[in-house]
C-alpha cells in the first residue's frame, strides 16, 4: 500500500516536481498550497506523513503543525524551510515537527527522510504505552503529559519522544548517536546541539524527585537513573 503524503507547498513550480517525483516512486501525495485549506484535508484523507513548507499562506507551517499534533499526536512531520536561523529550525522543532529540510533539497534526500520516520512511527506505535512511572512522576507518551500530582506539565512532541525513548532504557546506557538517528534521522552536529539542550529541559524537569537523574557518560551517551 502506498504511503500517503500530505505536502503543502505554495511555490507552483516546487510543487509540481515534488509532487511528480513522490508520485514516481508510489506515493500517494495530497498537495495543498494553503495551510489554513491543509487542515481539512488532512482530517479528510488521514495521511501517513506531512512535508510542510514554513511559509505558506493563511497559516504558516508552524502553526500548522500545532493543529495536526492535536488531531494526531504521533503523525511524522518534516519541515521545509529556507530560513537558515537556528531559532527558526528549533520552533519547528517545538511545534511538532519530527525532522527539517532546507532549500534547496535533493529529492533522494526527502525520499530517505520520509522513509526513515516511517519506520521510526511505526516501531514508536508498537510500543507506546498509556502511562509510565517515573518516581514520582506518571509519563503519559501519546498525550504528552508529565504528571507529579496534581501538577501536570505539557510536553513537546520532541521533549515525549526523548523521555520515552529514555524511559524505555531507564537504568542502563542510552548511545547518543542512537538518540539523534531515532529522533532527528541523522547526528549532525546541530542536532547534537539540539540534543542537549533537550536534555537540559528534561533534567529541569524531572529535579524535583531526587530518585530520578539523567547522567552523562562522556563521549557514549547517557543513562537513565530511576529510583
Amino acid at each position: 500500500m502506498s504511503i500517503k503524503v500530505l505536502y503543502v507547498e505554495d511555490e507552483p513550480f516546487l510543487a509540481r516536481i515534488v509532487k511528480e517525483s513522490l508520485e514516481s516512486r508510489d506515493f500517494a501525495v495530497h498537495l495543498v498550497n494553503d495551510g489554513k485549506a491543509a487542515v481539512n484535508v488532512f482530517e479528510e484523507v488521514k495521511p501517513d506523513i506531512c512535508v510542510l513548507d514554513v511559509m505558506l499562506p493563511h497559516r504558516d507551517g508552524f502553526t500548522l503543525a500545532g493543529d495536526i499534533r492535536q488531531r494526531n499526536p504521533n503523525i511524522p512531520i518534516i519541515f521545509l524551510t529556507a530560513k537558515n536561523q537556528t531559532e527558526d529550525v528549533i520552533k519547528g522543532f517545538e511545534s511538532g515537527g519530527n525532522d527539517y529540510l532546507r532549500k534547496p533539497f535533493s529529492m533522494e534526500e526527502l525520499i530517505v527522510r520520509i522513509n526513515n520516520l516511517m519506520v521510526l512511527s511505526r516501531k514508536t506505535s508498537s510500543v507506546v504505552a498509556d502511562h509510565i512511572r517515573l518516581g514520582q512522576f506518571v509519563f503519559h507518551p501519546s498525550r504528552y503529559e508529565l504528571q507529579r500530582g496534581d501538577q501536570v506539565r505539557k510536553l513537546s512532541h520532541r521533549e515525549a519522544t526523548l523521555l520515552q525513548l529514555l524511559a524505555a532504557h531507564q537504568n542502563k546506557i542510552v548511545n547518543r548517536k542512537e538518540i539523534l538517528l531515532q529522533l532527528w534521522g541523522d547526528d549532525s552536529f546541530f542536532n547534537s546541539r539540539n540534543l542537549d539542550v533537550y536534555i537540559t529541559k528534561l533534567r529541569d524537569y524531572l529535579k524535583e524527585d531526587a530518585t530520578l537523574e539523567i547522567m552523562t557518560i562522556k563521549g557514549v551517551g547517557y543513562h537513565f537513573r530511576v529510583g
